[in-house]
């Protein structure tokens, strides 16, 4: 059964009153036939609707979907001839990061992201999609890798942010996202990077660094969460503040793909189905793919050095300064 957020009851309660009368008409009768029409017309425009005027909050809720495909789905749609490669060579794996080399189209490349699970067992598993360092040093492995064969990369970004335990701040979680942030910048394959549902933070940008940042259409990148923004600005703890101040947080970080368009943060928005990219996943892989091949065609023709150079350009263009207005 669809899982439904908050903000879709209403559709919700319309496709389930469809449901019902589908099992009582059979098929037989003409005039529940024609009511079934009329509902399912009114079910779609009010799920247009809704989605045409998201809030960044729900936004957010429709990044962290449950339903909503993963880096390993994408793969799965999307590439031929994957083959997971595990280990950073210094510690162990990491399951919450996960990488290897395929092709897309007619590309081979690397590919890696974020994965969070699916079900209680496999999310605790992959950490809820919150990388140890292992998971970072595994990744710059792999992008050197691909570096030295000409490989492009692509990165699937989805997670709320780096794992903050004590353990994984003991082995340099810190040092391990920095030192990605560097050797990204200077990686000489175009490197593709695309914000698939939650981008949080340094663990986000930790495989963030390329010469392209994509967002699906309803994904959300930011530098803290709703909830731990919110926590800092009223001072309170998770049982004292409500959706409300979720909301106000939310909108106030500008985390939306069509915000970090508008601020030149990313390059492009990729388009989910209606409803968001769970209720078709199939054509938000070819979306995705179509995307990602198009680019690689263009920076592919470019040579190492140039690709570099222009890459150094894009970052330095990134944010700005904004004077105060006078009082």
């Amino acid at each position: 059964m669809r899982y439904y957020l908050e903000f879709e009851k209403p559709v919700q309660e319309l496709e389930l009153k469809i449901e019902e009368l589908k099992r009582l008409s059979n098929g037989s009768d003409l005039k529940i036939s024609a009511e079934i029409k009329k509902l399912e017309k009114k079910a779609r425009e009010l799920h247009s609707q809704t989605f045409a005027d998201l809030t960044p909050w729900q936004k957010t809720l429709v990044a962290r979907h449950p339903e909503r495909p993963y880096t390993l789905d994408y793969i799965n749609m999307m590439a031929a001839d994957f083959v997971e490669l595990r280990g950073d060579r210094r510690f162990s794996d990491d399951p919450a990061l996960v990488g290897g080399f395929a092709r897309v189209g007619q590309f081979p490349v690397l590919i890696l992201g974020h994965q969070k699970g699916r079900g209680v067992k496999e999310r605790i598993s992959r950490n809820f999609g919150q990388p140890q360092p292992e998971g970072y040093r595994k990744a710059m492995r792999l992008m050197r890798l691909a570096e030295r064969f000409k490989k492009p990369v692509i990165t699937l970004i989805d997670t709320p942010g780096a794992y903050p335990g004590i353990g994984a701040e003991e082995r340099g979680q810190a040092e391990a996202i920095a030192n990605n942030l560097m050797e990204m910048s200077q990686l000489k394959v175009p490197v593709i990077s695309v914000v698939i549902g939650e981008g949080g933070s340094g663990g986000a940008l930790a495989i963030g660094v390329g010469d392209r940042l994509f967002m699906m259409e309803h994904s959300v990148y930011s530098v803290i969460s709703p909830e731990g923004c919110a926590a800092i600005l009223w001072k309170k703890d998770g049982n004292e503040i409500g959706q409300q101040e979720y909301a106000l947080a939310a909108g106030a970080l500008k985390l939306t793909a069509q915000d970090l368009l508008a601020s030149k943060v990313i390059d492009e928005i990729i388009p989910e189905p209606l409803g968001g990219a769970n209720m078709n996943p199939e054509q938000a892989a070819k979306n995705l793919a179509e995307a990602v091949t198009r680019t690689l065609e263009e920076l592919s023709a470019k040579p190492a050095g140039k690709i570099v150079e222009e890459r150094y350009r894009r970052l330095k263009k990134l944010g700005g300064f904004v004077a105060p207005k006078a009082v």
